[in-house]
């Protein structure tokens, strides 16, 4: 492929404009604040995004109000991670980010994040950072920085294209996750705190310890129905590649665990689990980390690993733990000032409606059959992003020469 003499990021942007040096007040509806966390490799990610209000969305827009294509690089923490802004979205910059407007005429701005986000310039980047007491990428260092020489139009078109096909199939895969998760959550309500289950029409309530519950039904305590695993082991005493889960890889409001890291990268003692393991994050349970293992591994001890006594008791486990009332109970119920930590001899005298087998076969069969789905689609991410990352740099690179696709706009 022909390619054009070296040009900077300042060659190829019409703006580029640092955020607000200060954090914006957020409050519980408005437009997203992109923080370094919400940047991933190419797409934003707004689960947990902090919002501000129309007065804040303006302060903080008045530089350069974003817009679709435009780019928002990390400056932090990570470094370097490089999100495009899809049509309709509006946003502001948080704290230590920048926003790059690429200039059409020159570069196609997908082209151009995947550009950065390649193997040579994360590295570039990467040993700019490091020179600093914090790493990080000064404002001026990203205006003047020297890109690869760039091919021609219709090759930067088609590398762009191919590489968002891999992350548009992504995103319709979490867009399924988070529809999964919805209905689980909704059905446990729908069965398990207003009683409308199957048949409910014919069951009249009666009075309990708890309230009233179905006739039929029994008023049990989260320890009838499950147990704290405790099987400690040492990293070093199992294979190197085993799947380890920190904090840092249970995500907020999802039971759906599709990072982790490896045994090898950590040391002290940790916590073994199996596959269908329910995590919970202990410390700051108001973080509301819990989710269904995926893989045998391990994980901190700062996890509850929570494990249903029988198989038909597993939905309604899960239910409970990973509802915003269980997780306000472990809260108020915490012990430390500064870390607060959630305690599993506490929350096994939390009391829980127990149904009839029936009823109680058929949740979690649904619930086990969510779960079997939203790991299948966590998996097919895995692979998509490993091709996809395999793919990025031998693309922009121009090692795979893609100068005679035919891309459909």
């Amino acid at each position: 492929m022909g390619r054009q003499s070296q040009l900077t990021l300042t060659d190829v942007c019409k703006q580029i404009v640092d955020c607000e040096h200060k954090t914006a007040p957020t409050q519980g509806q408005g437009y997203p604040s992109i923080r370094t966390p919400n940047i991933g490799r190419g797409r934003l990610i707004l689960d947990g995004v902090n919002r501000v209000s129309e007065d804040t969305y303006r302060a903080w827009t008045r530089r350069a109000v974003p817009r679709a294509g435009d780019l928002v690089l990390a400056r932090e923490a990570p470094v370097g991670n490089v999100a495009i802004i899809p049509e309709g979205l509006q946003v502001c910059l948080g704290q230590r980010t920048v926003l790059l407007r690429p200039d059409p005429l020159v570069i196609n701005p997908a082209y151009l994040a995947y550009l950065l986000l390649g193997d040579e310039i994360q590295a570039r980047f990467q040993g700019i950072a490091a020179g600093a007491t914090v790493p990080h990428l000064n404002v001026d260092d990203i205006r003047s920085h020297v890109l690869p020489p760039l091919p021609p139009r219709k090759a930067q078109d088609a590398v762009a294209s191919i590489l968002s096909a891999y992350d548009d199939l992504i995103e319709n895969n979490e867009r399924r996750i988070r529809i999964l998760e919805e209905l689980a959550r909704r059905l446990y309500r729908e069965w398990f705190v207003h009683f409308r289950f199957p048949g409910h029409e014919r069951v009249k309530l009666v009075e309990s310890a708890v309230g009233r519950v179905p006739e039929g039904w029994e008023v049990k305590r989260l320890g009838d129905l499950a147990e704290q695993v405790r099987d400690s082991v040492m990293p070093d005493g199992v294979p190197p590649d085993t799947p380890y889960f920190g904090l840092e890889h249970l995500p907020r409001r999802s039971i759906t665990l599709g990072e982790w890291g490896a045994a090898s990268a950590v040391q002290s003692t940790k916590l073994a689990f199996r596959k269908g393991d329910i995590l919970f994050g202990k410390i700051r349970p108001y973080f509301h980390k819990v989710g269904v293992a995926p893989v045998d591994g391990l994980c901190s001890s700062d996890t509850i690993v929570i494990r249903s006594l029988r198989p038909d008791h597993f939905g309604l486990v899960l239910g409970c733990v990973s509802s915003d009332e269980f997780v306000a109970h472990a809260t108020q119920t915490s012990q430390g000032t500064k870390m607060p930590r959630a305690n599993w001899g506490v929350l096994t005298r939390y009391p829980l409606p127990l149904p009839p087998v029936r009823v109680l076969r058929q949740f979690s069969s649904f619930a086990t059959d969510a779960v079997a789905m939203t790991q299948n689609l966590l998996f097919r991410n895995r692979n998509l992003r490993e091709t996809r990352d395999l793919l990025l740099p031998k693309l922009v690179s121009g090692e795979v020469d893609v100068s005679a696709l035919t891309i459909d706009r």
